[in-house]
This record gives structure tokens, sequence and C-alpha cells, in this order.
């Protein structure tokens, strides 16, 4: 295994042991819960075996003769162990669903903090958050509740018979000495064959979810055969690992039953001529016999669970990098209040994502006033994003400096940068709810005649006042019930209701036929009086609309570019 693998390896232990540190309150009650059900298990058996001893016709044992009242015990505790058992399970999940839903507020939390900075494909977060999250669940419902009582368990029932039978109980204790050995021998592939299932897997989910979301694309560029012989082999990969990881999971639970027949076979050889008589001790010999299942029980459910901490070791090591500290808080100064006017000043700032790739941005300089519009226009890859970027705090300048009212930008926290600003993108995402909650999403606390303001300005009531439903209208996941144009009209309502003095817009008009282009861009041009703005775009109509055009190539400004206006 080389050093990289093994680093990973030992931050996704790190971090499953610091969840189990967590989840310790949790994890006592179906600890507790289990040790309650093997006892009454072994009391359960010791009835059980006065009963068949004086029914093998052993009655005048010294343990005295059973009859009913043994059979009348036996039934009730049975009825009791059923009972923690239920209990057990319950207490197992509702302890996974909680490590879990706390591991999922982290790894959100820590993708919202690294924002666009994170370039992974949205189905590998997606698949970060939902399945690797998903598969830690036998660790913690299973996994940590088993390893307790495969431990507990055993050794409390090897007592029992110890008590009664001395070497019987030896004979389980070697037995559940050899059952650690046999797993960690099969435990060492399944741990590499469950690692390499899981990224198969989430390598299936994020090309499945980014290839539906670019399906009219694919279909576009008759690309669609292509990908779905690429998902069907990335599929068959995904099967053959699984069935490797069953493979190992059969070979496992294989060598825990030879141990537990030949213990069985032990046991019963010795105790042999209890059916031919003479036995000095049958209520001992038949409650040893007994007790061979449930001393096993906890070591099969610690064999299964066994499998779901190899599991867990395989998703935990992509979880690992994201979850690796808490999230940290934001360093920065905050405002007191959001100033009604902002100037913005680029000073011979530079930005490198990575340094193969070259600089995004290179000693670019410019200021905006408040009341106008800057125009940042240019072929794809030119560093009108990488503004935005910096403006809205997702990424520091690598040199240079940006400016707000000639104060420096970058000493305030990235999340006060943020309520600096208003922000249209390319494409609105709308969430499935009515269109008013769409809208307060930019500001909660927004009353409802605000929304409707904000609503009227950006012409969204052009058309919900022909819905029977108006602003309540429900639409689908991703805007779905509106057309583009209506989507982004939602979201310059949105920058209307946040109110704040700069304004950033980022192809706002992209994909929109012309008409649908000439309304969006009314709207837009009286989001921005006022206001200072920054506009990205490729659009000769938004160009027109605007005075201020600073033309980009490789980060730079074209050399003598002048911009109108200046």
């Amino acid at each position: 295994m080389s050093l990289p693998r093994k680093a990973e390896m030992a931050r996704a232990r790190a971090l499953l042991s610091a969840a189990a540190r967590e989840s310790r309150g949790r994890l006592a009650r179906p600890v507790l819960l289990g040790i309650a059900s093997i006892a009454c298990g072994i009391a359960q058996a010791w009835f059980i075996a006065r009963l068949l001893a004086a029914l093998l016709g052993h009655g005048e044992a010294r343990w005295g003769e059973a009859g009913w009242p043994e059979l009348a015990a036996a039934a009730a505790l049975a009825l009791l162990a059923t009972a923690l058992t239920v209990a057990q399970e319950r207490a197992q999940a509702a302890a996974g669903a909680a490590a879990r839903a706390t591991l999922r507020d982290r790894a959100f939390a820590a993708l919202l903090a690294a924002g666009p900075a994170d370039e992974r494909p949205v189905g590998e977060r997606a698949a970060l958050v939902v399945d690797r999250i998903e598969a830690l669940d036998g660790y913690f419902s299973r996994w940590l509740p088993a390893a307790i009582l495969a431990a507990a368990g055993p050794l409390l029932i090897a007592l029992a018979v110890a008590a009664v039978e001395p070497l019987s109980g030896v004979i389980l204790l070697v037995a559940g000495a050899l059952v650690p050995v046999s797993m960690a021998i099969t435990g060492i592939g399944a741990a590499v064959a469950s690692r390499r299932q899981f990224d198969a897997l989430q390598a299936l989910s994020g090309r499945f979810l980014d290839r539906m979301r670019g399906l009219p694309q694919l279909v576009l560029f008759r690309r669609q055969d292509a990908e779905a012989e690429a998902l069907s082999e990335a599929a068959t990969d995904l099967r053959r690992r699984t069935m490797k990881v069953l493979r190992v999971a059969f070979l496992s639970g294989l060598s825990l039953e030879a141990i537990a027949a030949a213990v069985l076979g032990c046991l019963a050889w010795r105790h042999g001529n209890l059916l031919v008589g003479g036995h000095p001790e049958p209520v001992a010999a038949v409650f040893s016999i007994l007790l061979v299942p449930a001393f096993f029980a906890p070591l099969r459910a610690f064999s299964a669970a066994y499998h779901e901490r190899m599991s867990a070791n395989g998703a935990a090591a992509a979880l690992a990098p994201l979850l690796a500290s808490e999230v940290p808080q934001e360093e920065g100064l905050k405002l007191q209040e959001i100033p009604p006017s902002l100037v913005v000043t680029f000073e011979g700032v530079g930005l490198t994502y990575d340094a193969a790739r070259g600089a995004a941005l290179s000693d670019l300089s410019f200021r905006v006033m408040p009341g106008e519009a800057l125009v940042l226009a240019g072929p794809s890859g030119s560093g009108k994003s990488s503004v935005l970027r910096l403006l809205m705090g997702f990424r520091l300048p690598d040199t240079g400096r940006i400016a707000f009212n000639g104060r420096d930008a970058t000493t305030l926290a990235p999340a006060e940068l943020r309520r600096l600003s208003a922000y249209v993108g390319q494409k609105a995402h709308l969430f499935r709810a009515t269109i008013r909650e769409n809208i307060a999403l930019a500001r909660p606390d927004a009353t409802d005649a605000q929304v409707e303001a904000a609503a009227r300005a950006a012409r969204v009531t052009d058309f919900t006042d022909s819905m029977p439903q108006g602003l309540e209208t429900l639409v689908g996941e991703g805007g779905f019930g509106l057309s583009g144009g209506q989507a982004q009209r939602v979201a310059i309502a949105r920058a209307f209701l946040r109110d704040a003095p700069l304004v950033l817009l980022d192809e706002p008009t992209a994909h929109l036929d012309p008409g649908t282009e000439s309304d969006v861009l009314d709207s837009l041009r009286r989001l921005c009086t006022g206001r200072t703005a920054i506009i990205a775009t490729h659009s000769t109509a938004l160009r027109a609309r605007f005075n201020r055009v600073l033309e980009l190539e490789h980060g730079r400004a074209l050399p003598g570019t002048r911009m109108a206006g200046e």
C-alpha cells in the first residue's frame, strides 16, 4: 500500500474514531439493552436445561426436579428477551440516524463554506453527502454496539457455563478467541474490495447525475449512445466490485460457522453419555450445549457488522478530506451596517487557480462609481467570472488590492462581502416552492409587501397576474413550470428584494431569445439604477444598453482599450 493510501485510510480511521467518541452517549442505551437481553437468554437456558434434564430422565438430579414453574419462567424470559431485542434495535437505529445527521450537517456546512472553490462535479458532491454518509449507518447502528457486545456477551455466557461446567466454559473462551483472527484475515480483503466498490459507486453516481443534467446537449451533439455505453460499462464495473465484496463477506461467515460447528460437536462429544445415562451433572451438560448458539450470536452480529466497518472505512476515506476539521470560523471584520453606496476599485489584481494553467487575472485595474455599470466583455476564460468570485469573497486575490469605498475589501469576512452584493447568474435555480417563497429566499425576513414590490420591479407580476394563484403558484424543482425568461425574472426579483449597493450579473441573458432578452434587460437596467453594477457577458444587446465596457483577454484588460464614459 502506498504512502498516500495509508495516509488516506489513517484520516478515515481518525474521522470514524472521532465520530464514535461523539456518539458514546447515544450508544450506551443499545449496549445496555443488549447485555440485558443476553442475561435473559442465560437465565432462560438454565430453566430449559432443568426441564430437558427432567424429560430425559434425570429429574432426581441434585439441582432438583423441573416442571411447570421452569416452563413458565422460560416462556416469560423469552418474551422479555424479545422485547429487549426490539428496543435494542430501535435504539441502534436512532443512534445511527443521529450520527448520520451530525455528519451530514458538517459535510453540508463544509461544502457551503467552500462554495464555488470546490470544483468537484455536483454529482460527486451529492454522492458525498448522500451515498457516503448513508454507508456509515451500519458503522454506528450495528458495528459499534456489536463490537462491545461481542466482547461482553460471549464472556458473560462463558463465565456462566464455567460456573457449572468449567471445561465447557474454557472451550467456549478458546473458540471465541479464534473468531477475531478469522475475521481479521478476511477483513483485509474486505476493506480493499469495499473501498474500490465505493469509488466505483461515486463515479457512477456523479457521472449519471451530470449526464442527466446535460441530457439536451448530449442529444444535440448525438452523444447519447456513447454516453449510454459508458454508463453501462461503469454499472458493470460496480456490479463486479459489489460481487467481490459479497464473496469476501460469505467467506467470513463460513469461517465463523465452521468454528461454531466445531464447538458444538466438541461439547456434544464431551456430554454424549447424557443420552445413555450416567452423566454426573445433566443440567450443566444441557445448559452448556444450549448456550452455544447464544454464545455465537453476538459474534455473528459482530462478523456481519465487521463488514459494515470495512464499508465505513471506504466511505470515510472520501469524506475525511472534507470533514478533516470543523468548518473554521470566518475571520475578518464585520459590518455594523450596509453602506448606501459603494465605490469598487481594482488595483493591479492578480489571481491564479492553477499554476499549470496560468493566471486567471493579471494586473487588472478599474474603478466603478455608484450609479455606474461596468460591462466585462471577452471570450470564455478571459477572467470575467473570476472578478465576480473575488467580489463575492469566494477567492482572495494573490496580488494587488480590492477596495470598497477606499478601504481594503479583503479585510472583511467573506460573508460580509456577500451581504454587500446581489447576484444574478446565467440560470436561476428555483426550488420546489411557491414563486413568493423563491423570491423571499433573498431575504427571509422580508414582508409580503416587500416581496410583492420586488416582483413588480422585476416584472414577475406580468405573468403571475394571469395565474390563478398568482405569487402563490407552486413551481417544481429547477423552475419546472416556468420558462427560462420567467425564471430569470424571479432571480432579478430576488436581487431587487436584497436591495444591496453592489449588483453582480454573470451572463444574465444567456440562453434567452431576443424578445425575452429585451424584457429581461429592461428589468436589469432598473435594478442597476442607483447601484454599483458589474456585468460579465457576451451579449451584444446587453453591451449596447450600458456605456462602460472593459474588454478582457487572458485575464488582462486589452492594451489600448478605454472604457466609454471615462
